[in-house]
């Protein structure tokens, strides 16, 4: 419903996405020691959001840009100054207070770009790709999975399961330009295979950081799947992905 109504409905999503998942990735932090400032985090995230309205005409790709550049430089520059109080902190919540911002409210606002444009509708292809080469993936490596792909980060994720991922999030991808957009079919296949591809990285991106953090999950929000950033990982590297190709296919940066 979120999707198909996109405008504020979509941001308003996208930022309660954004708000528990940085206090769920910051826990993880914590639970290794390090401590990233978290009102920093949500404030960068609502500085963010709060550029909606005065970008949120397809007109304005200068503005919309030139906005995304000033807050990244206002972010980055906010968690690098947390570290100043050496005597309190180490470089490494200074690192993870910037790592959180990069990762989270930045990478998530690119959903709403998407929705910004006048190719709303791949906002759908970001959601397909990445929760359809989990799934496919998933039942692929169940019948099929026999040769590990990454051991250590996710002992279940076979390199038949990843292949089976790839072809059914650009199948699912084909099937919905060819319903939605037929002029734009084969661009949405291509979307479906980078776009499954950079939600595998975004997977074991997640994985990684798990690991390091010691946690099974992130939280414990959503049943049988942990928290937040458990279900959105892979739709977090999914979107810029998306987003920068269209813009570079579908010729959305009209400068």
């Amino acid at each position: 419903i979120v999707l198909y109504l996109g405008g504020w409905w979509l941001w308003a999503a996208a930022l309660i996405v954004t708000l528990i998942a940085i206090y769920e990735f910051c826990k993880g932090w914590e639970n290794m020691g390090v401590h990233p400032s978290a009102p920093i985090c949500y404030a960068a995230t609502l500085l963010l959001f709060g550029t909606y309205p005065f970008t949120i005409s397809t007109d304005m790709p200068r503005q919309t840009m030139m906005f995304m550049g000033m807050w990244l430089f206002i972010s980055v520059a906010a968690g690098m100054i947390y570290g100043w109080k050496i005597n309190e902190r180490g470089p490494y919540d200074s690192v993870a207070t910037i790592t959180t911002i990069v990762y989270i409210p930045f990478f998530v606002y690119h959903l709403v770009m998407i929705d910004m444009t006048d190719a709303r509708l791949f906002v759908w292809i970001v959601i397909i790709a990445a929760f359809a080469s989990d799934i496919f993936a998933y039942f692929t490596g169940y019948f099929f999975g026999k040769h590990k792909m990454a051991p250590v980060l996710s002992p279940k994720k076979t390199i038949e399961g990843a292949i089976g991922g790839l072809v059914g999030s650009s199948l699912l991808s084909w099937v919905f330009g060819l319903v939605f957009m037929k002029d734009m079919a084969w661009v949405c296949l291509i979307l479906g295979l980078v776009g499954g591809l950079a939600g595998m990285a975004g997977d074991l991106t997640a994985s990684a950081f798990k690991r390091r953090m010691g946690i099974k999950d992130y939280g414990n929000l959503i049943p049988g799947h942990g928290g937040i950033m458990d279900r959105f990982d892979s739709v977090i590297f999914v979107a810029p992905v998306v987003y920068y190709v269209i813009c570079l296919v579908y010729g959305l940066w009209r400068f």
